[in-house]
């Protein structure tokens, strides 16, 4: 775990935060950021990457990670902000609201993968943070599940383009379904493929 050398160095309040939905074509990027109370805590030792976990798993640990926060916090960011300042941009920004949002002021955080400045306390971006750091990893989880939960809302009020199972990835079945009834309103008009059916 790389946040015990920060514990070792008498850092607490570490804050991990993570995004889920950068692939996708459609629904919302969602980023959650989160400080876990006791980072050695037996009850967070089946948490890890959320996409090496089954949905089922990462339900049951959604709620764990959320009784174990200090504080945690989960944020939306909907296509057509992604569509007006692109994906990376809006990730960054999204990283940037998540920790804001915190009501407890972290005093370090660890980011996947990108550097992002302008957070109010020291950050480390972590390569594959999602795999070697538990507050990334927790914040992975809070992220997907949320979105998930999100696109199956939206596959209520979308139900021919089958969200629930695909999520808004880009899949044969979605594809054939684009095709089929058009671009909706919480598709994201400027990747590749959504853009190749409008402009036809």
């Amino acid at each position: 775990m790389i946040e015990q050398k920060l514990i070792d160095a008498g850092i607490s309040r570490i804050a991990g935060v993570d995004e889920a939905g950068r692939g996708a074509c459609a629904g919302p990027l969602v980023v959650a950021a989160v400080i876990l109370r006791n980072l050695n805590s037996p009850d967070l030792e089946e948490v890890k990457d959320s996409k090496e976990l089954t949905p089922k798993k990462r339900e049951t640990l959604f709620d764990v990670i959320v009784s174990e926060s200090l504080v945690y916090s989960i944020i939306e960011i909907p296509p057509s902000e992604i569509d007006a300042i692109g994906l990376h941009r809006a990730n960054l920004d999204g990283m940037r609201r998540a920790i804001s949002a915190l009501s407890i002021n972290p005093n370090y955080i660890l980011t996947d993968g990108y550097e992002i400045v302008g957070l109010p306390a020291p950050a480390l971006a972590v390569w594959k943070g999602d795999q070697v750091a538990l507050s990334i990893s927790a914040a992975s989880i809070l992220a997907k599940v949320y979105r998930d939960r999100v696109m199956e809302d939206l596959d209520s009020k979308y139900p021919e383009y089958g969200f629930a199972a695909h999520k808004g990835y880009v899949t044969r079945n979605h594809q054939e379904s684009l095709k089929k009834y058009g671009v909706s309103e919480v598709h994201r008009r400027s990747y590749a493929n959504i853009a190749a059916l409008i402009n036809n």
